[in-house]
């Protein structure tokens, strides 16, 4: 059985010559959740925009349960559902509008698209919003419009970039569920977070990423010894004082 995602050897240039990623692998298996961590700038978005083909990978190779992200782009992409971090959507428009777009940028027909959506509206309790402009809704709902729309073409890889940033305490717990939910349904979850309590409670497996180069990587057990905030800044080498401080 092929991984869900597998990166080997990934290497990422800009055009103004700066090394986002360089020799970067790492492998998640199908049904797992895992969390991918690292300071600003340590290459986690870049990864996932190479995984998507937002951006373009300068070498190394990259496949979606077995298929060839860059060879085989569209085939490929159609197996992940992307949550990104910014709001990139229309402000205007309805939380219904937004899944459904979406659907028809799959590919899907009318029917799957409502179908679907109508599915995907119920299930993260948004019937009360679907009709309101995308600007009128709470940041939590506003992450669950985001979270729907990745899910409208029913991904077996869902890659979620910081998917509770700037959510209450209440509604970051009502998304942890949603998110066990689906990793139960057989959902393979990339979680990008800097809420460490969030990976403690819903990854099994993690990889620290630093400089552009996986640090560290491997079940969560093997990050708990000492806690996962010790863990964290020793292998992305923080301060000795800062690291003493998580280790108290």
């Amino acid at each position: 059985m092929p991984a869900a995602l597998n990166i080997s050897h990934l290497r990422k240039v800009y055009r103004s010559g700066t090394v986002a990623v360089q020799d970067l692998s790492m492998s998640i298996a199908q049904g797992d959740f895992f969390g991918f961590l690292g300071p600003n700038g340590a290459g986690k978005s870049t990864t996932i925009h190479c995984v998507t083909g937002i951006a373009t990978v300068t070498s190394g190779t990259i496949e979606i349960f077995g298929i060839d992200a860059v060879k085989n782009y569209r085939e490929a992409r159609r197996l992940i559902g992307l949550s990104p971090q910014e709001f990139n959507v229309d402000q205007f428009a309805t939380p219904r509008q937004i899944v459904d777009w979406m659907g028809g940028y799959f590919g899907m027909s009318a029917a799957q698209r409502k179908s679907r959506t109508d599915m995907l509206i119920e299930r993260f309790d948004l019937t009360d919003h679907a009709k309101k402009s995308f600007r009128e809704l709470s940041g939590g709902l506003k992450r669950r419009v985001i979270l729907a729309r990745a899910l409208i073409h029913d991904p077996q890889l869902l890659i979620l970039d910081e998917p509770t940033a700037g959510v209450d305490v209440e509604l970051r717990r009502d998304l942890w569920r949603y998110l066990q939910e689906l990793n139960g349904d057989g959902k393979t979850i990339l979680l990008t977070s800097h809420y460490l309590e969030e990976v403690e409670r819903l990854c099994r497996t993690i990889a620290i990423i630093a400089g552009g180069k996986i640090v560290r990587n491997g079940p969560k057990a093997e990050f708990m010894s000492g806690g996962l905030e010790h863990a964290y800044l020793t292998a992305t080498g923080a301060e000795p004082d800062h690291i003493a401080g998580a280790a108290a």
